[in-house]
């Protein structure tokens, strides 16, 4: 299994880049969201990979976070969202935005990514939403930085015995609302509104 790459950026097209590792090429599809925060070609980078592997073929997926990878591997476990899909919502969507769309439930914004219609929108915020509310809350998640109102307020609601996947989308719409320069005070009424409607 390759977890990570570290080599010289020797190219990229729409969907892939090549990366020179010790003078060996890895052809590695990303996002779009990726493949611009790489830089100029003959700079070093550093890459998170997954590889899949099927009976006709080996691919190498790439990404400029762990939080982008986590997100690429809960996609690609709803059905119908294979690789190519799971990309085009992570090139569509920053991380947090597919955090915040997850969570709330919003299937217009998961929409929006190029061969996503309203069902397959619908089956992945169904099946993801619970996830989506423990990614929040685990080590390194992507929507909440460590320290901030916003984990704060998480932690509040979970204690009061809210579900993940609820506190993390009733936080999302308080934040929304209240700014996220609000204090931790208001922040966490607002979502106990939300939580309660």
């Amino acid at each position: 299994m390759i977890a990570k790459l570290r080599g010289l950026l020797d190219g990229f097209g729409a969907d892939f880049a090549v990366i020179d590792v010790n003078g060996v090429g890895y052809l590695v599809s990303a996002s779009t969201r990726t493949l611009s925060a790489l830089g100029a070609i003959g700079e070093e980078v550093v890459l998170h990979t997954e590889m899949l592997v099927a009976e006709d073929m080996i691919r190498l997926v790439g990404f400029s976070t762990a939080a982008e990878r986590d997100w690429f591997r809960l996609l690609i476990s709803v059905q119908g969202v294979g690789a190519r899909v799971a990309l085009a919502i992570l090139s569509a969507l920053s991380v947090d935005e597919v955090h915040r769309a997850v969570a709330s439930g919003d299937i217009q914004m998961i929409g929006r990514a190029q061969g996503v219609g309203p069902k397959l929108a619908q089956r992945i915020v169904h099946e993801l939403k619970d996830k989506a509310g423990s990614v929040a809350l685990g080590p390194g998640g992507p929507a909440i930085p460590a320290g901030s109102h916003a984990r704060d307020a998480l932690s509040a609601l979970a204690n009061l015995g809210f579900r993940p996947s609820e506190a993390a989308a009733a936080v999302a719409r308080a934040e929304a609302e209240v700014g996220p320069d609000a204090g931790l005070d208001l922040l966490v009424r607002t979502a106990l509104k939300k939580a309660a409607r």
